[in-house]
């Protein structure tokens, strides 16, 4: 709840909000966009090419709006009780103080997501189905080992993935991921699951993304 206090004066209501001296951008595509303006022109994020652009525009949306949602209903049912790991990842970064109000807010906060994404068994198992069928069509998309999802550049569409399929992934490198202690805490179901998605054409690719472009020494 507290980032809406930054995110508000800016037009935003949730996260991600990018302020930049080309003005203030309040969706993901928005600021991928604004970025693809800047980006070299060797290292498009959307290729110049019309069809290669279409496609990656079509992948980005597919991302945005079904494995993005997946992964969030997947992950909060198995993880929305975890209050050790919750009290981490939702106060990464964040001022002392708002560590303070998080851990006496939380039990209002978690009431909060509970009501928005209704997380009940059945729900992640059918969250769970659809994330291995949309790993199933990007590890079709990647057959004859193509180094990236469209073109020959690391475009919007890798980064959609990689950022949205890292909750049912672990990578190594994300800048939230789960200490060996919290590891052993998650339900075993839960790991099986992130195994076997790490294991799949998609998910070896989504690993190899962070283990690569993560940090600006990859790029």
């Amino acid at each position: 709840m507290f980032h809406r206090l930054a995110t508000r004066p800016q037009g935003g209501k949730s996260v991600p909000v990018l302020v930049s001296a080309s003005g203030t951008f309040t969706d993901s595509t928005e600021i991928l966009h604004y970025l693809d303006s800047i980006a070299p022109e060797d290292k498009p994020l959307y290729p110049k090419e019309p069809q290669l652009r279409q496609q990656v525009e079509e992948w980005e949306d597919v991302f945005d709006t079904q494995l993005g949602d997946c992964t969030r209903r997947w992950g909060y049912f198995y993880g929305l009780d975890n209050r050790e790991r919750l009290l981490r990842a939702w106060g990464q970064g964040t001022a002392g103080y708002e560590k303070i109000a998080l851990a006496i807010a939380l039990p209002v906060m978690r009431s909060a997501v509970r009501r928005a994404y209704q997380p009940t068994a059945a729900g992640a198992a059918t969250a769970y189905r659809e994330i291995e069928s949309l790993f199933d069509r990007v590890g079709e998309q990647l057959a004859d080992d193509r180094p990236f999802l469209v073109g020959e550049h690391l475009s919007a569409a890798n980064i959609s993935f990689a950022a949205l399929a890292a909750p049912i992934l672990l990578p190594e490198r994300h800048p939230i991921k789960a200490t060996k202690t919290e590891k052993i805490k998650m339900p075993s179901v839960m790991l099986q699951e992130v195994e076997k998605c790490r294991q799949t054409a998609a998910g070896q690719y989504g690993l190899r993304l962070y283990r690569e472009y993560r940090h600006p020494t990859g790029c």
